[in-house]
């Protein structure tokens, strides 16, 4: 029998049976401990473990397994006992790690003081990169955010001291380009509190976006829990090459499947074409799987990804999961429940948008169906970088347009920011020249930090309402989330397209066949980009901007003012009074697409993540209301008048009137942020009713002790008033797989009843019944 485990301390490769036992490379290369440092208290990379739960499932099933199914499988609490089935039963988890962005790790750890627990019981980190706000650049940005900020990164850092998390300072960068440069490798399961967290696919992970409250279930050494996922397979064949990169492949997918086509499902890619994309583009196409709806998206173990591990101060980790490859490759003869196939050597550029990010279109085509559409063909500015595109080739190849400009004579015509995901890739394009390329063809580098990604974006030159258009190479293009600007038409596309588009300035340019006029008048055709996959000379680290936890960090003392208007610690929520939910107002009927977003929106309101009451300001302030069309404005039943949302909201809670929301498709698709399930529990909202929901989002609401239901039949939508009452009944024998009815009580005397599912399994229902799973957890202590 062979044991591989490695640990913070060293890296054991034991082999041999009973006594004999032989122990090689158990010293780190320098660069190995810097990068391990970084490892929390009880890190460990167990390989072994993985190896015999995805034999006892093997042996159970018998079948060949998804690469997937394998790392997830692999992390079963009881790999002999678990019942399951694809897209039907719910896994008992033991996820390795756990990740928080600074917005959401506020409500995370608030919630964990509130456990009462002295310590996380697995690894933990939290990455401060969403609270600042990008407005002249990278210095003067980050200063201002630590200044403005204050109380809050200092009840982070506290916080993580005392907890035993690792906390990455303001200006480290963007947590899914940190946990790729430190913490993923092939097979590791890590929970992230942030949508995007399956960027770390791209090194061979399993990383799943989750709310806060998931968090804190790991954290506390709970086992998660996650619907036993289904599997799409996208074969790639052929060889990226020219224009073409791997943003293309998930822009096109995106197109294929829409926004909620990867609902429930793991994207699995697997094919000859996947060794012609480099570690961090495979990583670009995972983050973006978010914008699918899917649970998370993965590559298989290869070359690419060890040279990254290498590079990366990880090598050892490497060598030990070359021994296990195996389990880290889909087996011979896997099947998938839907296969998608794309030729890279077929596939062209691609540009998404406005408004959505499924909306494909070809970059040749783009011109004329803006032309057809009335979209502004003027690129009022194009922004590069963010978690999804902001590698060492990104900004690489972005360097090598603007190089060729700059050659002729040129600049961009239309304004041009760069975004660096971490410190570390600052410090190493400043070294290499790439950053002083970008920024003399017009380029603004701001802070390592999200940025206008996410809304943080002091935006000065269109006023609100003004009708624009920009180009990104970010992930999400929903209606107002980059600048708040509801008229601003966001297209997303590969960091290549979005400089060319940016020295052009208009979108109607096509890089592969159209001419640049030089300041002579010289026409010339920008050649295909080029990029190194890695720094020659290994990666520049930056500024040291990691704070490890003390080895005891009991005595640290974590403030919470009662005054503060940024922190508030959290009261439970009552528990479900052991009836039918009788007589309860539509608050709002919500009308078409409704993100996060617009439930909760981010931008200014970032600010007031750590403080529930005041955040909850924000409660579906971006949601159309059916009844007039309006935005953030509903009628308060009880007074007749018209009001924003939480303000009637706030109304109906103080008079004892519980309410309902109802919506479309895909409800709560977007951000993981779990206060778009918070709020609407705080002010008094008892059930959700959809047609459907996005993944995290219903989750989110279970944990918060909410119901979100969805229509037996969807065209029961149409038959909700926004006068009417609403009762859920059935509640006393509310169980796994049995609908409950809600009655639907007209203002003109009149009633429907209609039947609504869910998908709550017993331990879920629990959660309803205590008030919130942080309830039933504090019970079972």
């Amino acid at each position: 029998m062979a044991s591989y485990c490695l640990t913070v301390t060293r890296l054991r490769l034991v082999l041999g049976t009973g006594t004999r036992r032989i122990h090689v490379s158990t010293a780190f290369s320098a660069k190995a401990k810097v990068a391990m440092s970084r490892f929390e208290p009880g890190s460990s990379i167990n390989y072994e473990k993985m190896h015999e739960n995805i034999n006892i499932v093997r042996r159970r099933l018998s079948r060949p397994l998804t690469l997937s199914e394998k790392i997830v499988y692999g992390h079963l609490d009881d790999p002999a006992g678990q019942e399951i089935d694809r897209g039907r039963t719910y896994l008992r988890l033991r996820p390795d790690r756990v990740a928080m962005q600074d917005a959401t790790a506020q409500m995370a750890m608030l919630q964990f003081i509130s456990s009462g627990l002295p310590t996380v019981a697995v690894p933990s980190t939290i990455h401060c990169d969403h609270l600042i706000e990008a407005q002249i650049g990278g210095v003067q940005d980050l200063q201002r955010a630590k200044d403005i900020n204050e109380e809050v990164y200092n009840f982070l850092a506290t916080a993580a001291a005392k907890y035993g998390v690792g906390f990455w300072k303001p200006g480290s960068g963007i947590i899914h380009q940190i946990i790729l440069e430190n913490y993923a490798y092939p097979g590791v399961m890590l929970i992230g509190t942030d949508s995007h967290t399956p960027n770390g696919g791209g090194l061979g992970s399993i990383c799943i976006g989750v709310g806060g409250a998931d968090a804190v279930d790991v954290m506390a050494g709970i086992p998660w829990e996650l619907k036993c996922p289904k599997v799409i397979g996208v074969k790639l064949t052929g060889t990226l090459s020219g224009w073409t990169s791997p943003k293309d492949v998930i822009l096109k997918v995106a197109g294929i499947l829409t926004v909620k086509g990867g609902t429930g499902a793991i994207v699995e890619y697997h094919g000859p074409g996947v060794d012609s994309i480099s570690c961090t583009g495979m990583a670009t196409i995972c983050n973006m799987g978010a914008e699918i709806g899917a649970t998370t998206s993965i590559f298989p173990y290869n070359h690419r990804m060890k040279t990254y591990m290498e590079k990366t101060g990880r090598g050892e980790i490497a060598t030990v999961a070359d021994l296990f490859k195996d389990d880290l490759v889909p087996d011979k003869g896997c099947e998938y429940d839907q296969v998608i196939e794309i030729n890279l050597s077929e596939l062209k550029p691609h540009i998404n948008g406005p408004f959505t990010p499924d909306l494909a279109h070809p970059v040749s085509d783009i011109g004329a169906i803006a032309k057809k559409s009335g979209w502004p063909l003027e690129v009022k500015v194009g922004l590069i970088g963010s978690c999804t595109n902001s590698s060492y080739e990104d900004m690489g190849r972005a360097a090598s347009l603007a190089k060729q400009a700059l050659d002729k004579g040129l600049k961009c015509k239309a304004q041009f920011t760069v975004t660096p995901g971490s410190e570390q890739i600052r410090a190493t394009i400043e070294r290499d020249g790439y950053a002083k390329i970008l920024s003399d063809v017009g380029g603004i580098v701001l802070a390592n930090a999200c940025g206008p990604c996410i809304g943080q974006w002091d935006r000065k030159d269109v006023k609100k309402g003004e009708k624009n258009t920009i180009v990104t190479s970010f992930n999400r293009n929903f209606t107002a989330r980059n600048d708040a600007n509801p008229a601003t038409h966001a297209f997303v596309t590969s960091p290549e397209i979005v400089t060319a588009l940016a020295i052009a300035g208009t979108l109607d340019f096509d890089p592969e066949t159209d001419y640049l006029t030089t300041p002579s008048g010289e026409k010339f055709k920008l050649e295909p980009p080029t990029g190194d996959e890695l720094p020659s000379r290994d990666f520049d680290p930056g500024q040291d901007t990691y704070q490890h936890p003390p080895a005891e960090g009991g005595s640290v003392k974590v403030n919470v003012s009662p005054s503060s208007n940024r922190l508030q610690l959290l009261e439970p929520f009552d528990k479900w009074h052991g009836k039918d939910l009788e007589n309860m107002r539509v608050l709002i009927k919500v009308k078409g697409k409704c993100t996060t977003d617009h439930i909760s929106a981010a931008g200014p309101w970032l600010k007031f993540r750590g403080h529930l009451d005041n955040i909850s300001n924000n409660l579906l302030i971006g949601a159309v209301n059916i009844e007039n069309d309006a935005v953030n404005k509903i009628k308060n039943q009880l007074t007749g008048e018209y009001g924003g949302v939480p303000d009637v909201a706030r109304y109906y809670k103080a008079n004892g009137e519980s309410w309902v929301v109802v919506g479309d498709e895909n409800y709560g698709e977007g951000s993981s942020r779990e206060h778009a399930a918070l709020e609407p529990r705080h002010l008094g909202g008892r059930a959700i009713i959809v047609k459907s929901f996005a993944r995290i989002h219903e989750t989110n609401l279970k944990k918060q002790g909410l119901l979100p239901l969805t229509f037996a039949d969807p065209k029961d939508y149409d038959k909700i008033r926004p006068d009417d009452k609403i009762s859920i009944t059935g509640l006393k024998s509310f169980a796994p797989g049995k609908p409950v009815t809600a009655v639907i009580k007209h203002s003109d005397g009149n009633q429907d009843s209609i039947s609504l599912n869910h998908t709550f399994n017993e331990t879920q229902i629990e959660w309803f019944q205590a008030g919130s799973a942080l309830n039933r957890m504090k019970e079972l202590q």
